[in-house]
């Protein structure tokens, strides 16, 4: 199998949504969606810290690597994961929801290694801890499917990396399968993404 040439992110031609233009902040809510004059998002993004349009925030990255492809990028964050209304807030995406627990494994957010709980999260307003569920790219992402069951999932950040494969889980101490059977999802993108993730949105 021959390997084909990287391509550099400025090489891909540019998707039709480029003439919205670059956004203040990604939309969060409906909203902020027509002030922008999108009638819908081409990728969703669902993670477990909050919005924050800086580059120490992971998905915030992706969302604007990905707008700078041209796509309308949406941001679901810390949604209420107990029922699915939260995961609907932006409507149907075009392309997919890209699913993230966000800038730390949720398990390690959320338990000392002790297995205590924390309360406190550096990644979320007031530093309020709880705000995300256990093992969070398996939750967001069954929310995804039961939500929009017919629109792909990808799931990604540093806890879908560390598990895409059969690991050894410390908090249950067995051996877990894949993530991306638990999740459900249609793919896994690992480690840093971003070439990844734009070259899967064009295709």
């Amino acid at each position: 199998m021959q390997l084909q040439p990287t391509r550099n992110l400025d090489e891909y031609r540019p998707y039709w949504a480029e003439c919205f233009g670059i956004a203040p902040f990604l939309p969060t809510s409906r909203a902020e969606m027509d002030a922008l004059g999108w009638d819908s998002c081409d990728v969703i993004i669902v993670t477990g810290d909050a919005y924050v349009d800086h580059p120490s925030f992971g998905m915030a990255v992706i969302g604007r690597v990905l707008e700078a492809q041209g796509f309308r990028v949406g941001i679901i964050a810390q949604p209420e994961w107990r029922g699915t209304e939260e995961f609907s807030v932006l409507g149907k995406p075009n392309l997919y929801f890209g699913v993230a627990a966000g800038n730390m494994d949720s398990m390690i957010n959320r338990y000392t290694a002790d297995k205590k709980i924390r309360h406190d999260d550096a990644y979320t307003p007031g530093n309020i801890g709880g705000r995300r569920p256990d093992r969070s790219v398996i939750v967001y992402s069954q929310r995804c499917r039961e939500t929009y069951p017919d629109v792909p999932i990808v799931i990604g950040s540093i806890e879908a990396s560390l598990r895409r494969i059969a690991h050894f889980d410390y908090w249950s101490e067995k051996i877990r399968r894949s993530v991306l059977l638990d999740a459900k999802a249609d793919m896994l993108l690992f480690g840093n993404a971003e070439r990844a993730i734009v070259e899967l949105t064009h295709r």
